[in-house]
C-alpha cells in the first residue's frame, strides 16, 4: 500500500511534489490505514549514467536520493524507485540496469530505498516496448518441417505435422506441411487468458533399438518476426525428467519458408520409445533470469534486505507461473492508463476499453487469477489505482477499490492528495478501512469468483470482457468471516436478484476457508455492508442482492454466529 508518482505527473514529478505527498499521505490518516510506501517512479535520473552509476535529475530533485529518503523515512513511511531489465527506461533515459545489476543495487541500499519497482523496456531479448522487433528470434523456435534421428545402424524421419504432436497451445500447422509459432503467448494486452498452458512444444516419440548415442538433424527455417524465430530448445523425455542437449540460435536461413538442415545435435537415447521435445521457453527463462539476476544483486549488498520488489513485465511472459520465484508482485497486464497527470492536469482513466487501460481491463484478467497468488507466493498486480482521474466517477472509484481489496492486489494510489480533503469523497474511498481489512487480512487469499451472470460454468476460470455482467466473488478471511462482492460492470442499472448460498460459498471456496463447519452450521450471519456500514442479520444461508447501479458494487462481510 502507498504512492506512486506515475499516473499523477508522469515524468514531471519532483522533490517538491513527492515529499507533498509523503506530508499528506500522513495528514490524511492515511498512513495509519497502512498507506505507507512513497514511489518514485520514471523520470527522476538524469539520462544518462555518470561515470557509470545512477544519478539524480538535478532540477528535479536537487537534495538527491538518499536526502529524499531520509525526510519519506522520518515521517514513518518508506521509500520506493523505478527502473528497468532493458538498456534504458521506458521514457527513454539510458540508466536501465542491464549489465549493471550490482552497481545499482548498492546504489539502491545505499539510497534506503524499500521497494524497487522494475520494468521491461528496451529489452535485449524480448521484443518488449521499444526494442527492437527482430529480438523475437528469441521468443519463438524456427519453423519445424522434420527431424532426423540417425545412428549407425539406424535412420528415421519424422514429419512434424504427421509425426509430431503438439502440446501447449499457440502452435499452428502450416498448409505448407511445417509447424509454426512455437514459443510462449504475449500477455502484454488482453485477449489471452492466464489460464491454462500458455506455450507450445512439438513433441516427436522415438523407438530406439539400443542404449545410445544418437544424431539429430532439425530441418527448419528461421525469421526474426512474431511466430518464426532463432531459437531452439531440443530436450529428450518429458518437461519433469528431462535433458536438455541444444539451448542456441540457429543459423539464419534465407525465409522463413526456406528450409535447410540443422549441423547434428548429438542425444543418447534409451533403447525403445523415447520423447523428443522441440521448443522455445526462453520469452519467460531470459526474462526470469535477468529480474534473478537484480535480485541476486541486492543479496549479495545486503543479504537481509527486505526490499520489496516488484516486477512489471506487464504479463508479457506469463509471470503467475514464474515471478513468485524473483518477485513479491507482478504486473497482469500493460498500464492502466497511458493519459498520466502533470502538475496542471488530473490525467485520464476509463472504466472499460479495448486494451488494457481500463479498470475492467485489468479486472477481467485479475479476476481468474487467484490460484497463482498467496502468502507463500506473492500478489497479482492489476496496476495502481486511477481513483481520482478524470473520466472515472465516484461509482467506479468505489467498485474499483472493492475489486482491487477483494483480489488482494497492491494498492498503490496515484493521485495528486493535495486534491484530497480528510473526510471527502475520495478519502472516503480510499481510507474505507473496512476495504482495507479485505486486502491486508492475514490469511492472505485472494476473492475467487463464483458467480458469474454470463458464464456460470466455470465462472472461476473463465476469461470473459463482456461487462454487461453481474459478477459474484467470495474471498475467505482469518477470523472464520466471508467477505461477497456483488459487481456490476454494466453501463445500465441492474435491476434483477442475485444471490449465492452458503453451499455453493463452500463447494469454491471451502477447503481454503479457516472453519467451513461453522460457517456451514450457523444458525444465522451478521452481514456488515462495507460501503455503508449497515448491520443486518441474515437466518436463511442465502446472500442476496437486487438493483445494483451502472458500475456500482455491494460488498458485505458475512460473520457465521
Amino acid at each position: 500500500m502507498g504512492w506512486n508518482s506515475w499516473n499523477a505527473f508522469g515524468s514531471k514529478n519532483n522533490e517538491v511534489l513527492t515529499k507533498a505527498m509523503a506530508d499528506a499521505i500522513v495528514t490524511l490518516g492515511l498512513a495509519d490505514l497502512g498507506y505507507e510506501y512513497v514511489v518514485l517512479d520514471d523520470g527522476c535520473y538524469k539520462s544518462e549514467r555518470i561515470n557509470g552509476l545512477l544519478s539524480n535529475e538535478t532540477m528535479k530533485f536537487p537534495s538527491g536520493f538518499k536526502a529524499l529518503s531520509d525526510y519519506i523515512h522520518n515521517k514513518g513511511l518508506k521509500f520506493g524507485m523505478y527502473n528497468d531489465i532493458g538498456t534504458n527506461l521506458c521514457a527513454g533515459s539510458a540508466v536501465g540496469t542491464c549489465g549493471y545489476e550490482d552497481v545499482d543495487a548498492k546504489a539502491y541500499l545505499d539510497w534506503g530505498v524499500d521497494f524497487l519497482k522494475v520494468d521491461n523496456c528496451y529489452y535485449l531479448w524480448d521484443n518488449a516496448t521499444f526494442s527492437d522487433s527482430t529480438n523475437a528470434k528469441y521468443t519463438y523456435a524456427p519453423n519445424i518441417r522434420s527431424i532426423t534421428v540417425s545412428s549407425e545402424n539406424f535412420k528415421k524421419t519424422l514429419n512434424a505435422v504427421k509425426d509430431g504432436v503438439l502440446l501447449g497451445q499457440g502452435g499452428l500447422i502450416n498448409r505448407d506441411n511445417y509447424v509454426t509459432n512455437i514459443g510462449t503467448f504475449d500477455g502484454t494486452n488482453i485477449g489471452t487468458t492466464p489460464v491454462g498452458d500458455l506455450w507450445c512444444e512439438l513433441e516427436f516419440t522415438v523407438s530406439a533399438p539400443t542404449a545410445s548415442e544418437y544424431a539429430i538433424i532439425v530441418n527448419y527455417a528461421s525469421g526474426e518476426e512474431i511466430g518464426t524465430g532463432r531459437w531452439l530448445q531440443l530436450a529428450v523425455g518429458n518437461a519433469d525428467n528431462e535433458t536438455r542437449y541444444f539451448d542456441d540460435l540457429l543459423p539464419p536461413t534465407e525465409s522463413t519458408i526456406s528450409f535447410k538442415d540443422s549441423e547434428e545435435i548429438i542425444v543418447f537415447l534409451n533403447e525403445g520409445e523415447n520423447i523428443i521435445r522441440l521448443m522455445n521457453h526462453r520469452r519467460q527463462e531470459n526474462t526470469l533470469n535477468s529480474y534473478a539476476v537484480l535480485l541476486d544483486g541486492l543479496n549479495k549488498a545486503d543479504p537481509n534486505n527486505d526490499m520489496v520488489f516488484s516486477i512489471c513485465e506487464w504479463g508479457k511472459t506469463q509471470p503467475q507461473n514464474w515471478a513468485y520465484k524473483v518477485g513479491d508482485s507482478w504486473r497482469i497486464l500493460n498500464d492502466i492508463t497511458f493519459q498520466v497527470g502533470s502538475i496542471e492536469n488530473l490525467g485520464s482513466a476509463e472504466w472499460s476499453s479495448n486494451n488494457t487501460t481500463s479498470i475492467t481491463s485489468q479486472y477481467d484478467k485479475a479476476v481468474i487469477m487467484d490460484e497463482f497468488a498467496g502468502l507463500n507466493k506473492g500478489w497479482n498486480d492489476p496496476d495502481m489505482l486511477v481513483i481520482g482521474m478524470n473520466g472515472i466517477t465516484t461509482t467506479m472509484s468505489k467498485t474499483h477499490m472493492s475489486m482491487w481489496c477483494m483480489m488482494n492486489s497492491p494498492l498503490m494510489l496515484g493521485l495528486d492528495l493535495r486534491r484530497v480533503t480528510k473526510g471527502d469523497e475520495l478519502w472516503q474511498i480510499i481510507a474505507n478501512k473496512n476495504l482495507i481489512a479485505l486486502n491486508q487480512d492475514s490469511l492472505g487469499i485472494q476473492a475467487k469468483r463464483i458467480y458469474c451472470s454470463i458464464d456460470n460454468t466455470t465462472p472461476d476460470t473463465a476469461y470473459i470482457t463482456n461487462n454487461n455482467r453481474i459478477d459474484i466473488l467470495a474471498k475467505p478471511l482469518a477470523n472464520g468471516d466471508i467477505a461477497l462482492s456483488f459487481i456490476n460492470l454494466s453501463s445500465s442499472r441492474d435491476t434483477n436478484e442475485y444471490s449465492v448460498d452458503a453451499s455453493s460459498i463452500i463447494d469454491y471456496i471451502g477447503h481454503k476457508m479457516v472453519d467451513v463447519d461453522k460457517f456451514q452450521n450457523a444458525q444465522s450471519y451478521y452481514i456488515t455492508d462495507l460501503w455503508t456500514g449497515e448491520y443486518t442479520t441474515n437466518t436463511s444461508s442465502t446472500f442476496s442482492v437486487t438493483g445494483i447501479d451502472a458500475y456500482d458494487n455491494v460488498t458485505i462481510r458475512v460473520t457465521p454466529v
